[in-house]
């Protein structure tokens, strides 16, 4: 029966079996698929209570996204309205504008929450 992971030891122990799993060829709605997919659950929740992974800054997040989606500076300035805007506002200089921020959501589906944090 599966519980709760309540400790470091419990959590490794869950890790260990839920790898086990994933090297088996488990067929869909088996037990073993539903004991897969519990562990997960429980080993998420664990990780999210005990190993937060604070947000990147917006600047982070929109370098990343443009060198993930394989943009170019240019394709970013289009988006934010000019190419000096762009630089201000990558360097630090210039604050993003909600009309910024939501056009970044639109285009770069970057989380609204992570554009409108401080930096």
């Amino acid at each position: 029966m599966l519980k709760p992971i309540k400790n470091k030891i419990q959590y490794e122990d869950a890790l260990q079996r839920v790898y086990e799993l994933m090297q088996k060829n488990i067929k869909p709605e088996s037990k073993e698929s539903d004991e897969l997919e519990v562990l997960s659950i429980l080993v998420k929740e664990y990780e999210l209570e005990h190993f937060p992974v604070s947000k990147p800054s917006p600047l982070e997040a929109i370098k990343f996204r443009i060198e993930q989606m394989g943009m170019s500076e240019v394709e970013l300035s289009e988006i934010l309205g000019a190419r000096s805007r762009k630089s201000e506002i990558l360097s630090g200089k210039r604050k993003l504008s909600l009309a910024m921020i939501r056009k970044l959501n639109e285009v770069l589906h970057i989380p609204a929450e992570v554009l409108i944090q401080a930096y």
